[in-house]
């Protein structure tokens, strides 16, 4: 922990490090093998002997440079595995977010309360309201979406109130 405002430098390597080396959950990987192909060594790996540096260090240079190759050959692999972990999170992140949507159907007539926006009168500071008093519908608007002529697609029904 830092314990003054003034130490913050010192102790911004290991934040780098510990931001750099960790797997993030969109990708699946770290951005580190992303860029560069290899896992990132943490310091504390160099300095004990560990089964990766002592094999580096048993090998010589030939064997090295092929088995070097052989992994940025494998990087796109990598990249693409990342790509489709990405889109599979998405799709998992839009999934939950639908479950949240409750879809309203209006009727002319009906009582609705109206949001009160940042730029109008009504806004008073921290403590205002967020919605006008219940307001009787008088129009119902039904929005249409199509897809582009090349996704056809179904129609999609939006009711919005002005």
């Amino acid at each position: 922990m830092v314990q003054g405002f003034r130490q913050w430098h010192e102790k911004l390597p290991f934040t780098l490090l510990g931001y750099r080396t960790t797997v993030r959950t969109s990708t699946g990987a770290n951005p580190y093998l992303l860029v560069y192909g290899t896992e990132a060594f943490i310091p504390a790996e160099v300095e004990i002997p560990y089964l990766r540096v002592i094999m580096e260090v048993e090998i010589d240079d030939d064997e090295w440079v092929k088995t070097r190759l052989e992994q940025l050959s494998l990087i796109e692999e990598k990249r693409l595995t990342s790509v489709c972990h990405g889109q599979l999170y998405q799709k998992r992140m839009a999934r939950v977010y639908s479950k949240k949507v409750r879809p309203r159907h209006f009727e002319v007539g009906q009582l609705v309360l109206k949001c009160i926006l940042p730029h109008q009168v009504e806004v008073k500071g921290n403590f205002s309201p967020n919605w006008q008093g219940a307001r009787q519908k008088n129009r119902v608007m039904k929005l249409q979406v199509r897809s582009p002529p090349e996704e056809q697609g179904d129609e999609i029904e939006i009711q919005a109130t002005k």
